[in-house]
């Protein structure tokens, strides 16, 4: 008995140590060399690197993301996009379209240092996921197609990090492919993302026969020998160059070295005053140490973009991204946040995004900026002024994701229990921390703000833009309108760029949306995670209204209430202003006689009224733009109430808005198709039946890149017709542009369509 026993605790403790061996192999938390775990969850801060990886559709994004995790040892086996198996692509609806529609946070460790990446999605119709992941990192990796360039969607998400102030690293991706082409897409970031790029590494081979990289600083040949399909690319070759190797590559290397030195002096005046006292005789011996520190310098700054490249798919360069994100991106501490300082070592983070999970209920990612993070610890949201318990606290992984103890200053966090918390709101240790540090903002001169201590210490949130598409959706039973209402809300949290509002005329429940994709994804969430059979009603255009002429109008309101009553007299002129300036959303003013006498109360009731009668026009319910209201004069009894004042006002403004013509406005998209020379006339001759306005034609190697303007209401279901029209050889991007007014024909047409005559 006492021998079964013994055999039995040999037997657990064989499987204990063959399971944590599992455990090291597959994260790299548990290293061979057994460390703390707070050590390896908490590294220096200066170790840190928060990054995100942002590209076109289809650029390779989340190809480059898993080779990264693969090489870093977080991952058995490397994930393929087509087959449905990468890490942070985890959704069904991605993993069944092959594009990646939510951000997904992963993290692990590269050599000494902590990488926390996020992989962004490339459609348009999901912008706000890159906007939000921008807003927390400090870095980015800007991945391009080598034989595209520079595409649509790659000049909207660098707008996004040229925002949020985000050094940048790009990586030339497939240059496999036989149209890769160095010099056209070096030149494209120059000419279209007005940057300027430093080119760190030189291709061994083009096409097919790419099989490497020469590094610039060091003069180092790195080679891919990949001998057969399941070859992982984690060994290569690394040797200097020598004369034994190709004459054409000796003097390409040398000439762009001495490219790279020159740029670099120019852009950094340390590193010139070091080569013009120490280097004067030959700028070639300067050490690569010094020239690699330049060149964060440059980056840091934002005066110049490493340019390296590779092809993920085909497991080649990838490591040497790895080390540049370590070597030339910025540490948290290198970020400036104002605010940050004034909380010293309180607690300062930023919710960021918001997941549901059917267990755990909301899961938060915070990006913390400052003081540590401790799970059972309660915490003060700013934004909600309420004060919310942290229950777990996890490293994210995509979605698996490792509890840890505690979390400090510079990461990203993902936490369990905060119930209200949504993303942009300020999460800080207690409402006295956030107190003594709007009192040091005060004293510091930078945040005294009369509003209020608190509103000069909440970080800034991330701006949604307006949806473009609506639609109507209605459960199969009304037993299921309280799942429907639930299902919706927790996508609304979610995902901000998703707006539901409930039809005041017909009590439908309305989905606002940026896209057909976006909103067909929704459809498919509720379908699946909630099990709801809904039913979409046709998509429809969120179109706008604005007025004509400058007209003056007045009106007087006298209404018995019970025994009070109510008396209000209002003059108002209201004019239109040029929607395509910057101040073409709605405003309000008062005559300066008027400024001065009325009272605040008086005042906000007027802005009131004629606010609410912005969101409504007088033609089809559309909300203005381009309206200026101007108030002139106002007669008020004793006794009448605010809300009378705001009614006045508001049937001023529709009698003003009526005489003044109406004019309807509807949302114009840049488009741009990218199409074979062959199935160019046909995707034209398409267009021009769209009310398409083509503003340039451009040729990418063997394809046309076609740039147009096409009134939204145009474009539905346009890719499956672009599909049939070029034999699925050709794609298209499209985003909101500009609003524009309609020709009096179309307006007609549109006017007898959603009243029910056509």
């Amino acid at each position: 008995m006492i021998w079964g026993r013994c055999l039995l605790t040999a037997r657990l403790q064989c499987c204990r140590c063959r399971l944590s061996w599992q455990l090291k192999r597959h994260y790299s938390f548990l290293p061979d060399d057994v460390k703390s775990l707070r050590a390896v969850v908490n590294p220096d801060i200066s170790k840190i690197r928060n990054i995100g990886i942002m590209a076109h559709i289809d650029a390779g994004k989340t190809t480059t993301t898993e080779r990264m995790l693969y090489y870093s040892g977080y991952t058995r086996a490397l994930g393929d996009v087509d087959d449905g198996d990468t890490v942070t692509d985890f959704m069904a609806q991605e993993r069944e379209r092959g594009i990646t529609i939510q951000s997904a946070a992963v993290t692990f460790d590269w050599k000494s240092y902590r990488i926390n990446l996020i992989d962004t999605p490339g459609h348009v119709d999901f912008t706000l996921e890159v906007e939000r992941a921008l807003r927390v990192l400090d870095g980015a990796v800007a991945v391009f197609d080598a034989s595209a360039g520079v595409e649509a969607q790659t000049l909207t998400v660098w707008r996004q990090a040229e925002k949020h102030h985000v050094p940048c690293v790009c990586f030339l991706n497939k240059m496999d492919k036989p149209a890769a082409n160095l010099s056209f897409s070096i030149e494209s970031i120059r000419q279209k993302l007005k940057a300027n790029p430093v080119l760190l590494q030189i291709p061994v081979g083009s096409g097919k026969s790419f099989s490497g990289v020469v590094d610039l600083l060091t003069n180092q040949k790195l080679i891919w020998k990949l001998g057969s399909s399941e070859d992982d690319g984690r060994k290569f070759e690394s040797k200097p160059l020598d004369l034994s190797d190709e004459p054409d590559l000796l003097q390409e290397v040398t000439e762009a070295r001495t490219a790279l030195i020159e740029q670099v002096a120019d852009l950094d005046d340390e590193f010139a005053e070091l080569l013009l006292t120490d280097f004067g005789d030959n700028f070639d011996a300067v050490p690569s140490v010094r020239l690699q520190e330049a060149v964060r310098r440059v980056t840091l700054a934002r005066k110049g973009v490493p340019v390296l490249c590779g092809s993920s798919l085909k497991n080649k360069g990838v490591q040497p991204l790895l080390d540049a994100v370590a070597a030339y991106l910025p540490a948290p501490n290198e970020r400036h946040h104002d605010l940050v300082r004034w909380y010293k070592d309180d607690l300062c983070a930023l919710a960021f995004k918001v997941l549901h999970d059917k267990q755990r209920g909301p899961l938060v990612f915070l990006r913390i900026y400052s003081g540590t993070l401790k799970p059972q610890s309660a915490v003060h949201n700013i934004n909600r002024n309420s004060i919310e318990r942290m229950s777990r606290l996890l490293v994210p992984f995509a979605d698996q994701h490792v509890e840890i103890p505690s979390m400090t200053a510079g990461n990203i966090a993902l936490t369990v229990g905060l119930k209200q918390t949504v993303t942009g709101d300020t999460i800080v240790s207690s409402k006295s921390s956030a107190a003594a540090a709007a009192r040091r903002a005060q004293n510091d001169g930078g945040g005294g703000k009369k509003r209020g201590e608190q509103a000069s210490v909440v970080l800034s949130g991330v701006e949604v833009p307006d949806p473009v598409f609506f639609c109507t959706i209605e459960p199969p039973t009304m037993a299921k309108q309280a799942d429907l209402e639930h299902a919706l809300s927790c996508l609304q949290r979610e995902d901000p760029s998703l707006k539901v509002r409930v039809d005041p005329d017909s009590g439908q429940t309305i989905l606002c949306g940026m896209g057909e994709l976006h909103i067909e994804i929704i459809h498919d969430r509720i379908r699946r995670e909630y099990g709801i059979e809904t039913h979409l009603g046709p998509l429809q255009v969120a179109y706008r209204e604005t007025i004509l002429h400058e007209v003056s109008t007045t009106d007087t309101l006298d209404r018995t209430v019970g025994e009070r009553r109510h008396v209000v007299t209002v003059a108002l002129t209201v004019r239109p202003v040029d929607i395509l300036s910057a101040s073409a959303s709605c405003e309000v003013t008062l005559t300066e006689e008027l400024e001065t006498q009325l009272s605040p109360e008086l005042k906000e009731a007027l802005e009131n009224g004629v606010h609410s009668s912005y969101l409504q026009g007088p033609l089809l319910g559309y909300p203005l733009l381009g309206v200026s209201t101007l108030i002139k004069s106002i007669n008020v009894e004793p006794g009448t109430s605010a809300a009378m004042v705001s009614a006045c006002v508001s049937r001023c403004m529709l009698k003003a808005m009526k005489l003044a013509g109406n004019q309807v406005l509807e949302p114009l998209m840049s488009l741009e198709v990218t199409v074979g020379e062959e199935h160019l006339g046909a995707v034209l001759g398409d267009l021009a039946q769209r009310r398409g306005t083509v503003q340039d034609i451009q040729s990418r190697h063997d394809n046309k890149v076609l740039l147009a303007n096409v009134p939204l209401a145009e474009m539905m279901g346009y890719s499956t017709i672009l599909r049939t029209l070029t034999s699925g050889n050709a794609t298209f991007s499209l985003e909101l542009d500009v609003y524009d007014a309609m020709n009096p024909q179309d307006q007609n047409v549109l006017l007898k369509r959603l009243s029910g005559l056509l």
